[in-house]
């Protein structure tokens, strides 16, 4: 199917998974005032732990400290979670990007077979682990990118793990550093002269900690990337974190966050509508730094219809999926797989 679709800011033609030339007939048009663009790259997520709900009674001093309390007050809980089939729960994170015009996301986590059996989102398969200090043989390949979570928290504790990091010559621009709450003035220092990334996931470190990271590391000469975390500690999607991230730093750096600068810092092919790219795509009502799951109104990755508003349905004369309700967003999937969000 030839699908065109056409927006105010700019049309593209899928075809065969791809962005083509609109220089033929179309199946399929749709018509839309709102803002077309390449889909969102998530770099922070933990994709089966999005089922749990938001966890904890914070403040806390490290992300340790919180991990300890929450296996104690919240045992019942999480023995629940656990219940739910590894796959399912890889699904709940899934759609939970996807509703939220996601259409890459970092795993924080080892690589899952699932990801590689038809799962809807592009998940990106970098090198991690969970911190230097407690994962500390960790030994990524030369020269190519791995993530982090470092000094996430605000005592002692986290601030060591930066000259940890240099110690074992993990400092360097292949790091993507992942929350980032905790490092002194040296520390500060030694991250924006080592060419690292900075990975920030604001709403997560303000539950768990009450505040975030430095506005220093903000400061140009850093590449940011924007996370979500799981719902664990984070209030919502990627979409939530744009609006807050704005508090902070510019429009321009926000929409690089989530998408040029973060595929460069992942080792993915920029973002792009132009033909020949991967019809990894979203539809929005309104402009993406203001935008809410209500203005989600198409997602694509390879060319697939993820997510539709249900009003394109007849259009689109799309057969499958179903039609579920998040948030109080009702949207159709694609997926016939029940899986509660």
């Amino acid at each position: 199917m030839r699908l065109m679709i056409e927006a105010a800011n700019t049309s593209v033609v899928i075809e065969n998974g791809r962005i083509a030339e609109p220089n033929s007939k179309f199946d399929r048009v749709i018509r839309s005032a709102g803002e077309l663009r390449p889909g969102l790259i998530n770099a922070h997520d933990h994709l089966h732990r999005n089922h749990y709900g938001c966890l904890g009674s914070p403040p806390y001093a490290n992300a340790r400290e919180w991990a300890k309390d929450i296996q104690s007050r919240y045992s019942a809980e999480i023995a629940r979670g656990r219940l739910l089939p590894r796959r399912d729960a890889l699904l709940v994170g899934a759609w939970k990007n996807l509703l939220a015009g996601v259409t890459h996301v970092v795993h924080h986590d080892p690589w899952e077979p699932d990801f590689d059996a038809e799962f809807p989102i592009n998940v990106v398969k970098i090198a991690n682990a969970d911190s230097i200090t407690n994962d500390p043989r960790f030994a990524p390949s030369p020269g190519s990118p791995f993530a982090l979570h470092v000094a996430e928290g605000v005592d002692d504790s986290a601030a060591a793990e930066i000259p940890a990091l240099a110690a074992r010559g993990l400092l360097n621009r292949n790091l993507l550093a992942v929350h980032v709450v905790g490092p002194d003035a040296c520390g500060i220092g030694k991250l924006r002269q080592s060419g690292c990334a900075i990975v920030w996931c604001p709403t997560s470190n303000a539950f768990l900690f009450g505040r975030s990271a430095s506005a220093t590391l903000f400061a140009e000469g850093v590449d940011m990337l924007l996370g979500s975390d799981s719902l664990l500690t984070g209030v919502g999607t990627l979409l939530d974190e744009i609006r807050v991230a704005q508090q902070e730093i510019s429009g321009q750096r926000v929409l690089d966050s989530v998408g040029a600068a973060a595929a460069r810092r992942l080792g993915i092919d920029a973002p792009s509508l132009n033909p020949g790219a991967p019809a990894d795509l979203v539809l929005l009502r309104r402009s993406v730094l203001c935008a809410t799951l209500d203005d989600v109104l198409l997602v694509a990755v390879g060319g697939q219809l993820r997510v539709l508003d249900p009003e394109l349905i007849p259009s689109l004369q799309v057969e499958g999926g179903r039609m579920i309700t998040w948030r109080g967003v009702t949207r159709w999937i694609d997926s016939d797989v029940s899986v509660d969000l």
